[in-house]
């Protein structure tokens, strides 16, 4: 069973500099420390059909990840797909970006799913997912902020 987690924080950047920040996936780990590194596999400017690969620590447990991007409509939307095979996937994940004032709204998503034993252990990375959703939205306003 799958299950979808979001949060959503209003950042102080206009809303083309968040979309650039967010549309490099490498700038992940400065918003994810889950992510210990991420690198573009596939050439030119990131675009549908671009493919992310990292090395992800959750829960104790160190996975190798890819995500393919699947829509890239600048500046509002950024959707992708986990290609990996893994206990727990993100068969879909994206951003929203509205603008707000002189900032711009975003909303991060997530869908969980288990594979295998997996789907004993998502509903647990699901309640941790949502839990700290909110925090993750924080995380990622301020390393945008910074940047």
């Amino acid at each position: 069973m799958a299950g979808r987690f979001e949060a959503t924080v209003v950042i102080d950047r206009p809303i083309e500099e968040v979309f650039a920040f967010l549309a490099d996936g490498e700038n992940d780990p400065k918003f994810s420390p889950r992510v210990r590194e991420i690198a573009k596999t596939t050439d030119g400017p990131p675009g549908v059909g671009t493919v992310y690969a990292s090395t992800v620590k959750d829960a104790g447990m160190t996975t190798k990840r890819e995500f393919r991007l699947t829509e890239f409509d600048p500046p509002t939307r950024i959707r992708w797909a986990e290609l990996s095979k893994n206990l727990v996937t993100a068969p879909e994940g994206g951003y929203d970006l509205t603008p707000d004032g002189s900032g711009t709204r975003l909303t991060v998503h997530n869908v969980l799913a288990g594979h295998g034993i997996g789907k004993l252990i998502a509903p647990l990375a699901l309640r941790s997912a949502r839990k700290g959703a909110d925090d993750f939205a924080r995380a990622i306003k301020a390393a945008v902020e910074a940047s």
